[in-house]
């Protein structure tokens, strides 16, 4: 169907199996080749504001621990996360995945801290190659201070589904025990 036409045209003599070849050819040339419509220009001028809204939020950051530090409030923070962090069971069977940055990390806990962290009632804080499960409220904190340092932290604002007057699965809870 796609090449009805070129076959009509062949058997009609209007052209030859060469043309339609050089047609073909010329029809992949043109999908390969960059035809520029002014997007590259506009690719590279919202690369390089990326760029720039990550340099001013490095700057700013490097900015926040300077002063932290000046203050002492990051080795505060430090043996307070040491301090305060439940520990865990090495009988948990519970796997439980967290980002940071772009890693994916897992500790495994038991079923009720696992409830907690998925509540909010605990964060996680990841500092020199370990996790520490600590109060939401110091996680909290940890953010403010070091963002890079916090690796979950659960946002029960930001979470909250809406619901609409007329949704006919109202009464219908949702399952929160579904693991990634």
């Amino acid at each position: 169907m796609a090449n009805a036409l070129q076959d009509q045209l062949l058997k009609a003599g209007l052209t030859s199996k060469q043309k339609v070849r050089d047609a073909k050819t010329k029809k992949k040339r043109n999908r390969k080749a960059n035809i520029d419509d002014g997007s590259e220009t506009l690719k590279q001028e919202i690369a390089s504001k990326k760029q720039e809204q990550i340099a001013k939020d490095k700057a700013l950051n490097e900015q926040r621990f300077k002063e932290a530090s000046d203050k002492g409030l990051v080795r505060g923070l430090i043996t307070e996360f040491k301090k305060f962090a439940v520990t865990l069971s090495s009988h948990s069977e519970i796997k439980f995945n967290y980002t940071l940055d772009t890693k994916i990390f897992s500790i495994y806990v038991d079923e009720a801290i696992q409830k907690q962290l998925l509540s909010g009632k605990l964060g996680i804080v990841r500092y020199e190659d370990k996790s520490y499960v600590v109060p939401h409220k110091l996680a909290e904190r940890v953010q403010l201070l070091v963002p890079e340092w916090c690796g979950y932290l659960w946002d029960a604002a930001g979470s909250q589904p809406e619901i609409e007057e007329d949704d006919p699965y109202a009464d219908y809870a949702i399952p929160d025990d579904l693991m990634w």
